[in-house]
């Protein structure tokens, strides 16, 4: 269970990430063409020294090549980080792919299986 204080850190290091991205200032390797970046959830440590940033380009196109991209930027977005949110210490950062849209697409075939959907209807009577 992550604490309000994590939460609320995590909260300002993501709208401070979707910013940056937001605006375009990130400098982009030149081989790579970027797609609108959406963060979705900053995890922090309970010691806030550490954090994970969860992304999902649009429409989840090249979703491993933007983590990589993401991920060889780290420290221009410490940098951000360091700009917008008041902490003592700038967290480590990294950034992982979102996996949470394929878990609730698989959860919602399970729930509409027939065989599932059978001992649904049967609950209900």
């Amino acid at each position: 269970m992550r604490s309000q204080r994590q939460l609320r850190v995590g909260e300002e290091i993501r709208h401070a990430l979707a910013a940056a991205l937001m605006r375009g200032d990130v400098p982009w390797a030149a081989d790579f063409e970027p797609s609108n970046v959406t963060v979705t959830e900053v995890q922090v440590s309970p010691d806030l020294k550490n954090a994970t940033a969860f992304v999902m380009p649009l429409g989840g196109v090249r979703l491993e090549e933007t983590v990589r991209a993401l991920n060889n930027h780290i420290g221009f977005f410490r940098h951000v980080i360091a700009q917008k949110v008041k902490l003592r210490y700038v967290p480590r950062l990294t950034f992982s792919p979102d996996r949470s849209f394929e878990y609730a697409k698989r959860i919602n075939e399970i729930l509409n299986d027939p065989e599932v959907a059978k001992d649904l209807a049967r609950e209900d009577d």
